[in-house]
């Protein structure tokens, strides 16, 4: 039987493509990381709203119509369908988003934001901005 022994610190072929993907994973991971973080507390304590609850207000708005199914929102967002639903869950008790069944389909839900939610949203907008344009930096804020 042949058996052979690399070196321990011998490159196998392709592992530093490996590695330098592996790297910028890791890179992203800890940038998003440190963002959202930031975000979740400047949102927590200025404006009352988690992240994801921001992030929802902020779909709402953008979609900018009277009522959007729950499924169309969450197929915008990073959140599961279940996360959408307990996020919407908390800003229906804020009085900032409605649920109501869809009747032509009893499994549809629809979410519209209330005059609230936005103005919640409008509020906090500067904040998040601010933030984001702080950590990517002004020439990502400006593209």
């Amino acid at each position: 039987m042949r058996v052979h022994l690399m070196r321990p610190n011998a490159k196998m072929p392709g592992m530093d493509a490996e590695r330098t993907v592996i790297e910028r994973w890791r890179s992203l991971a800890t940038s998003y990381n440190a963002i959202a973080g930031r975000l979740d507390r400047a949102l927590q304590e200025g404006h009352g709203l988690t992240l994801s609850e921001f992030e929802t207000l902020e779909r709402l708005v953008e979609l900018g119509c009277d009522k959007q199914r729950m499924q169309e929102v969450s197929a915008r967002m990073y959140l599961s369908q279940s996360a959408l639903s307990r996020t919407v869950g908390r800003l229906e008790k804020q009085g900032l988003v409605e649920r109501a069944l869809c009747t032509a389909d009893r499994r549809g839900i629809f979410v519209k934001i209330t005059e609230a939610g936005q103005a919640r949203h409008a509020a906090a907008l500067a904040t998040h901005r601010a933030i984001v344009a702080d950590q990517l930096g002004a020439d990502a804020a400006l593209s």
